[in-house]
């Protein structure tokens, strides 16, 4: 008789972007919190470095991190932080910094410093917090104070970045009558405001989003026990995997019901021609080898992270993609449609530039150097690539220790 065989099961790792809205709230909380599943990582270890830097204790078991919180507000000291390449972590360190006393300078690397910002500061000293930012205003090095307290209502362009709007929420609880902030224009990636709103109300925070307004009560985080769910932006290389070279995988824990937005990619998985189901162990994907997988047209705004994943899938579909809504992606760690677009094409890739996205034409495809312009996602998704076209070398492939530092390790896994 022959055995069933064995459910081919994956972890990923915890969400960089939970964790850090976590980590900001345990560290603003008016006693001690543990956060469980906290995500590895170069951005998660800048924010750990940071909160430790503001005399906040975090303390590492096996299991989970231990937070102090009581976060001290009334500190004259003037206190560096450095953001290495962690754009989330920049923004909500500059956020938090409006709530201190004392100065705080926050910094990062070269690449960070050339990524926009404008709309943050412009926000803060709204707000009432002092701003100085010695290479002109929008851009790191930036040195935040507290200030006098001003507006408690403030509009908000939702077309650039949701980070804006989820490092001004995170610190609303603690102005003198909370905040309330009406975003302007479409919102992109709005699962993360979504996202951040259940990361607040976990710690205590009363907070409502509701159209394009989010409202914010006065108040404290309450310390708390919290569980970080597996990171949907990360399995979206896994379950992209088995699509392209056929077959089955489970993401273990992660559930389409996640506070994550780009669970939603196991939909245009689906559309491709996938199966994806629920199951008590995590999310399934399951591509039949006689099934070829089919091109789709899909506005990308909300699942953002996933637009290299995708265009790594599209290559070895049948018909033609077209992803769409991402124009702000150029603004990422990397360029990620123009840069992105450029390396593809060293493979003999059919890939256009549009105005907001990318078009994918399938063609055979050869191998190449690929660089990954200091960018995580680019290098994980070319991973993916590399696996189908003989030849291919990824230049730097280290830059995966931003947010899966054992990526390379697990990629095996993904194809048992």
């Amino acid at each position: 008789m022959t055995k069933p065989a064995l459910e081919n099961i994956v972890e990923v790792p915890g969400s960089k972007s939970i964790s850090n809205r976590a980590l900001i709230c345990a560290a603003l909380a008016t006693s001690s919190s543990s956060v469980k599943n906290c995500a590895p990582g170069d951005d998660t270890e800048a924010m750990i470095a940071a909160l430790r830097s503001l005399d906040v204790e975090v303390r590492k078991t096996e299991l989970e991190l231990e937070i102090s919180g009581n976060l001290n507000l009334e500190s004259s000291n003037h206190v560096t932080l450095d953001a290495k390449l962690a754009g989330t972590t920049s923004r909500f360190l500059t956020a938090l910094a409006a709530l201190r006393r004392g100065t705080t300078t926050v910094d990062g690397g070269e690449s960070l410093r050339g990524r926009p910002m404008g709309e943050l500061h412009d926000a803060l000293i709204a707000i009432g917090a002092s701003v100085e930012t010695p290479n002109g205003l929008g851009h790191l090095p930036v040195t935040v104070s507290r200030g006098a307290p001003r507006a408690a209502a403030i509009a908000l362009g939702a077309e650039v970045s949701s980070q804006y709007a989820s490092a001004l929420m995170m610190i609303g609880p603690y102005l003198p009558t909370g905040l309330e902030i009406s975003l302007v224009g479409h919102v992109v990636s709005r699962g993360y405001i979504e996202m951040t709103v259940g990361v607040m109300r976990a710690f205590g925070a009363q907070v409502d989003f509701s159209d394009n307004h989010i409202w914010v009560a006065p108040g404290r985080y309450a310390g708390t026990r919290y569980q970080v769910e597996p990171d949907a932006s990360s399995a979206s290389y896994p379950l992209a995997a088995r699509a392209i070279s056929s077959g089955e995988v489970t993401i273990k824990d992660l559930s389409r019901a996640s506070l994550q937005g780009d669970v939603a990619f196991v939909d245009v998985l689906a559309s491709m021609g996938c199966q994806v189901s629920q199951t008590a162990t995590g999310i399934r994907l399951r591509r039949e080898k006689p099934v070829p997988l089919g091109g789709v047209a899909v506005d990308m705004s909300q699942i953002s992270d996933c637009v290299p994943t995708l265009a790594a899938v599209a290559l070895f579909a049948a018909t033609p993609t077209e992803i769409t809504g991402v124009g702000f992606i150029r603004d990422k760690e990397s360029d990620r449609i123009g840069e992105l677009a450029t390396e593809l094409r060293k493979l003999g890739a059919n890939v256009h530039e549009t105005r907001d996205g990318l078009r994918i034409e399938p063609v055979s495809l050869t191998g190449a150097k690929l660089a990954t312009h200091h960018d995580h996602r680019l290098a994980m998704a070319f991973a993916l690539i590399q696996r189908e076209v003989p030849n291919i070398v990824i230049d730097d492939p280290t830059v995966v220790a931003k947010s899966w530092p054992r990526y390379f390790d697990a990629l095996p896994n993904f194809y048992r």
